[in-house]
């Protein structure tokens, strides 16, 4: 695995984005924006910096690995945005900008002198991305919002888990995520129109509403069938098989062959062809209410084998079927290296650390990682000789007055 350098150059190269996001959501999106090659100047508070600097694992040096993904591909200024000073940069910096991310409380960047109003005033293309828990009006919206709240006010925690157990939480904070995704969207659209229009906007991204987003026809189904769908653990009600089964040597297979020809594959790859004309099993909505009894005909299968056998067997069927894979997995899978899935980045002291790469991919003009995540203000000066004609004389007069 190395370093992606596929593009000289990348779609989102001409535009300047000013993030001001903390923790995961408005860092997300612009990472996103980053990876395709986006100027990402990254606003932090002088001498602590973002949060995410600190958040999860550390390697043998004591130093945290996660901000070498989120941050990657960004230049970091700091800037004391509650300072008149710090405020007065930051909206001189933001007359240059195409975009601008934030995911404060709804309310703090008016209370800077920092609102879209003011903003757009000297730069009426200005695009402000605002992530937040509840979004930017109704009667939540000044609540703080952190994702775990979200995702289960958005319907996701309800329906993971089993039902004999209280509801759990996925193992990432998928919700801001998403949030930072639909940003990263709202942003691109808006520049869209930007150009028919000469004008910015305002891009409102709230979790609680990025993941109903995706909960599929679950508020729907209850208003024209009355279904509240609940809690299933391994699978989903009536949609068989589609499970996570046993193998011989202990370890679970994934296997998806819920559709008419695709499980009648599998039955002939499990030595039972004639299984698929059962009445019981021959049509799509025969197996969901058979549910239980064909998992349990495909679970008794594959305790005869193990496991990779079975998803080598499956595959040449051509029966969707795979492992379970954790990081170990991915670093080792021949797929994922074929395709550069994951890649060697330099951290910031220069050893390899492995990542995820851009993804989607484009034919032409694909996104590309440059850098992991930067030290704390390493580009302030950079940036703002570059964006304000500030000289060393101004730097060191702010710097000692603690606005950068």
């Amino acid at each position: 695995m190395s370093l992606d350098k596929l593009a000289p150059t990348t779609p989102l190269s001409d535009l300047k984005v000013l993030e001001l996001g903390q923790l995961i959501a408005g860092p997300y999106c612009g990472q996103i924006l980053a990876d395709f090659g986006a100027n990402v100047i990254k606003i932090e508070p002088p001498g602590k910096g973002d949060s995410m600097r600190q958040w999860g694992e550390v390697d043998a040096d004591g130093e945290p690995v996660w901000w070498n993904v989120i941050g990657r591909n960004k230049q970091s200024v700091t800037l004391n945005l509650r300072e008149p000073q710090g405020q007065a940069i930051l909206r001189s910096l933001a007359s240059q900008a195409d975009i601008l991310i934030e995911n404060f409380r709804p309310g703090t960047m008016e209370r800077w002198g920092l609102g879209y109003d003011v903003l757009s005033r000297n730069n009426p293309g200005l695009i402000m991305v605002r992530v937040t828990g509840f979004g930017q009006d109704g009667p939540y919206s000044d609540r703080t919002g952190f994702a775990s709240v979200c995702e289960a006010m958005g319907g996701l925690r309800y329906i993971s888990g089993y039902p004999d157990r209280p509801p759990v939480r996925v193992g990432i904070s998928i919700g801001d995520t998403l949030a930072g995704i639909h940003g990263a969207i709202g942003a691109l659209v808006a520049l869209h129109q930007r150009e028919k229009s000469g004008e910015g906007q305002v891009v409102d991204s709230a979790i609680f509403e990025s993941v109903l987003g995706v909960m599929e026809s679950l508020v729907p189904d209850y208003d024209r069938a009355g279904k509240i769908r609940e809690r299933n653990g391994g699978f989903l009600p009536g949609i068989a098989p589609s499970n996570a089964y046993p193998a011989r040597d202990n370890r679970d297979v994934i296997i998806g062959a819920n559709q008419d020809s695709v499980f009648r594959r599998l039955c002939a790859a499990m030595g039972q062809p004639t299984l698929a004309d059962h009445p019981d099993y021959a049509t799509h909505r025969a197996r969901g209410a058979n549910q239980q009894a064909i998992d349990d005909a495909v679970a008794a299968w594959t305790r005869q084998h193990d496991a990779q056998e079975i998803v080598d067997r499956l595959a040449e069927a051509g029966v969707p079927a795979g492992l379970i894979f954790r990081a170990p997995d991915m670093l080792a899978d021949p797929h994922f290296n074929a395709r550069k899935s994951i890649v060697m980045v330099p951290d910031r002291k220069g050893k390899p650390l492995p990542m995820q790469n851009v993804f989607p991919r484009l034919t032409k003009t694909p996104g590309t990682i440059r850098h992991a995540g930067p030290q704390l203000g390493e580009h302030t000066n950079e940036v703002l000789k570059g964006w304000l004609d500030m000289n060393d004389a101004q730097l060191d007069t702010l710097r000692n007055s603690s606005i950068i």
